[in-house]
């Protein structure tokens, strides 16, 4: 597609020229947003779920204050469930963060490399961050296995088998194993990086983000 002229249909711009989307992308970006409202969904839980404790532990002071003697209100669980949540909401926000580069970058010095160094040192950082998510969830995958098989229960008032928020754990991880993959192509190819100059520029205003490595800043 020539330059100038805004086409109709599904497509984006890099370095002037308009390209065709791929619909993959489309399918890649709904699975990082849904990974994110899960975490969303999770946080949310927590709040409900300490709120509905404060009611209830409010409730009995009111009673022990009237009556002498407190109902004994309680959410079974309640603590256990909440880390549950949080572990569960930790590991869904990872891919949708990393996309938005919410991650910490330690940027000082890639900043102001050459491009073309700077672009081998974004291929190196995401496939060593590639490889270590593997490695994570590919044990984390394994404890989910063991815990099925061994029907290992969590010690509260409700013995939730533990492998169910292992599992948020383990698909968190996974998606986060794909953002990572889709992050190294992009650079392979000499694009830039869906995080890169995002969380960086927060304190620049509006600053400019170029769509390829090899543009420039």
């Amino acid at each position: 597609m020539r330059k100038g002229s805004v086409p109709a249909g599904p497509f984006f711009l890099i370095s002037g020229v308009w390209i065709k989307e791929n619909p993959m992308r489309k399918v890649l970006d709904g699975l990082y947003r849904f990974s994110g409202g899960m975490a969303a969904f999770c946080i949310l839980t927590i709040t409900v779920l300490v709120f509905a404790q404060v009611i209830l532990n409010l409730t009995d002071r009111i009673s022990g204050m009237l009556f002498g003697s407190a109902i004994g209100l309680t959410i079974p669980s309640y603590a256990d469930f909440t880390g549950f949540f949080l572990a569960a909401a930790s590991f869904f926000a990872l891919a949708y963060t990393l996309k938005q580069g919410g991650h910490i970058r330690v940027s000082l010095f890639i900043q102001r490399m050459p491009k073309r160094i700077r672009h081998f040192v974004e291929i190196w950082c995401c496939g060593l961050a590639l490889a270590i998510s593997v490695y994570f969830t590919w044990y984390t995958a394994l404890l989910v296995v063991e815990s099925f098989i061994y029907n290992d229960l969590s010690p509260g008032m409700i013995a939730l088998p533990i492998w169910i928020p292992q599992l948020a754990m383990a698909l968190g991880l996974a998606v986060l194993c794909i953002a990572l993959l889709d992050e190294l192509i992009t650079a392979f190819t000499g694009g830039m990086p869906g995080y890169a100059d995002k969380g960086e520029n927060l304190l620049e205003g509006n600053a400019p983000i170029a769509t390829s490595i090899l543009d420039g800043e």
